[in-house]
This record gives structure tokens, sequence and C-alpha cells, in this order.
């Protein structure tokens, strides 16, 4: 029988952090929720072009399954993914400045915020093509297997990527081929602007993908603890050879699909009472206090340590050149002039 464990199961299945290892998720859960909030402000005010698809509410999937990971293992994103770039290690720096559109970004200022990638990180990178994230993890997790490179491969999808095609094409082969991967489902409820309730036939996307014959698990995304016991089982069973796993982390973004996004979709009241009752940070925060690991003092620290990183960012990336237009590859031809012979 296919294996679909419940969120408690998931919680309980390795012993919790130490101290200070929670207090360092919740730091750079810190971090990731100013820099997405700053980033919208940038946004709005022009300093960012393009747009931007805010995380904020969702950092504690990220950073809970990628500290499970360890430093050879590989993640690929979607095109909401400054959290998962952070949480790989990318420098906040170099991600505003790509952001800003500037020399100094990881990808020289020319991908913005749908193309974060930094290779030497092995962040793979993220891309505004639905569920793409998996089928470029699951591919480097075939080439994993056929090198015998002990090493797992992490990729990410949306709740509205369930309803594409090619991200069941992926977890197919994954399962058949029984590779080292990890498939991440952020589950934030509304694809753009339509609630799952819409658009999902079934009991759950965890229960989609266990048809395909691999331990699918739900978790509750909020709960750092839960997301990382979860993330760090499905590691243990792709590193001893037995194959892929699906997590459906069931999370909400307090932002609009994108800046700019009316938002006439949902009622305030609903994002409000996710803000007040199911925050990942406050959720760690509150387990930190109720140990005794954390007094107001240690949590202030925290803050002002997230919102000095961000401002550090934004003055680097302000600061930064652009991108040198000498260096662009011209991609045609170009035109002739009016009556050239060939």
């Amino acid at each position: 029988m296919t294996e679909q464990r419940t969120e408690a199961e998931d919680a309980t299945a390795v012993a919790p952090a130490d101290a200070g290892t929670l207090r360092e998720w919740l730091g750079q859960m810190l971090i990731i929720r100013r820099f997405e909030s700053e980033s919208v402000r940038l946004s709005y005010a022009n300093k960012i072009p393009g747009g931007i698809h805010s995380s904020e509410g969702q950092e504690a999937v990220a950073v809970g399954s990628i500290r499970a990971l360890g430093a050879a293992d590989v993640v690929a994103g979607t095109h909401r993914s400054h959290h998962h770039a952070l949480a790989k290690g990318m420098p906040p720096r170099t991600v505003m400045a790509e952001l800003y559109g500037k020399a100094t970004g990881c990808t020289g200022g020319r991908g913005g915020s749908m193309h974060l990638v930094d290779l030497s990180r092995n962040f793979l990178g993220s891309n505004g093509i639905v569920g793409a994230g998996l089928g470029v993890a699951m591919g480097t997790a075939l080439a994993m297997k056929l090198q015998q490179r002990p090493a797992v491969a992490v990729g990410y999808v949306g709740d509205g990527g369930a309803n594409t095609g090619r991200t069941w094409e992926f977890i197919n082969l994954a399962a058949l081929w029984k590779l080292p991967f990890i498939a991440i489902c952020e589950n934030n409820l509304y694809a753009v602007e339509t609630h799952i309730s819409r658009s999902l036939a079934g009991d759950s996307i965890a229960g989609r993908a266990a048809g395909f014959g691999l331990p699918a698990v739900a978790v509750d995304g909020q709960d750092i603890v839960a997301v990382h016991a979860a993330a760090s089982a499905a590691r243990d069973r792709a590193l001893n050879g037995e194959g892929p796993t699906f997590i459906e982390a069931r999370t909400y973004r307090y932002e609009g699909h994108n800046v700019g996004d009316v938002q006439n979709y949902r009622d305030a009241s609903e994002v409000a009472s996710w803000r007040q009752t199911h925050d990942p940070i406050q959720a760690l925060r509150q387990r930190l206090a109720e140990r005794g690991d954390l007094d107001e003092a240690g949590y202030a620290a925290l803050r002002q340590q997230a919102d000095e990183t961000v401002a550090d960012a934004i003055d680097f990336a302000e600061r930064s050149p652009w991108p040198d237009t000498g260096t662009v590859q011209r991609a045609w031809p170009a035109a002739e002039p009016a009556g050239a012979s060939r």
C-alpha cells in the first residue's frame, strides 16, 4: 500500500532541533520576511522592474526543507523563489541586485526575479514555467543516480502545478526509476486567483501523488519543525536508494499572486486570520519562548539583524552599476539597409 502519513506523524519523525539551530532558522525566516516586504515596497516605487511574486508567509517551507539538505544537494524553484534562493545560501546582496537589474546580480541583472540562480551553491534556479522546477530537479536526480553521486535533488511546485500534466510526468518517472528526488508542493491555496477547492478533484494533492506509488506526505507548512522532519526523512530515503518522496506543505501567501494583484478573490479577513493564527515566524518564536530559549531581547536582536541585512542589500543594489549594454549578444542579424543586395 502507498504511504500517505498525517501531519502529526510527520512532526514527530525526528527529534526537535536544539535551541541554537531553531534560533538560526528563525533568523533566516526573518531575513526572508523583511526581504520580501521591502521588495514589494521597492517594486511599487519602480526600483524593481517587472514586478515580483512575494513568498511572504511561506518562509517555513523553504527554510525547513532546505535546512534538511546537504551542501551537495541541489534545489530548483518556481516563479516564486526568493525564499528558496535565500534559504539555499544566496547572499541577499546579489539577489536584491538581480531584482534591480544591476550588473552585480546573480545573473548580471539579466534574469530578474523569476530567474535567480547560483550554481556554486547548487541552486539550479527559478523560472516562470509552471511545474518546470520539478523537471529540472528530476533530470538532475537521474544524473546523480547514473553517476552514483551521494546527493539528492529537490524541486518545488505550487498547488497550481498540481493541475499541469508535466508535473505528474516528472513524478511518474522519478517513482519508476527510484530517483534520489524530493518533490515539494507549496500549497498556498490559490493558483493565481483560483482557490484550490475550485480546481482540485480528490481529497488532496498528496493523495493524488500517492497514486504514483511513492510516499506522499502532507505537512503543516507553517510549522518549520514539521517541514524539516518530512524533508529529512525524504532525504534519508533517497540516499538509501529507496526513491523519491512527495511532500505537500500546506502554507499561505500574504501578498497577492504578484505585485499589483487587487486580490478581489479573497477577503482581507482571511489574510488577517492566517497572519494572526498561522504565521510561521510567530509559531517558531512562541515555541522557543515556551522552552525558555528566546526572550524579547533575543527576538528583537534577530529582527534588527534581519533589518540591517536587508538594508545593506538594498544599499548594495542602489550603488551597483547597470549592466554594460556592449556585452549583449545580438540574437539575430542586423536589418539590412533598404535596397541592399545579397
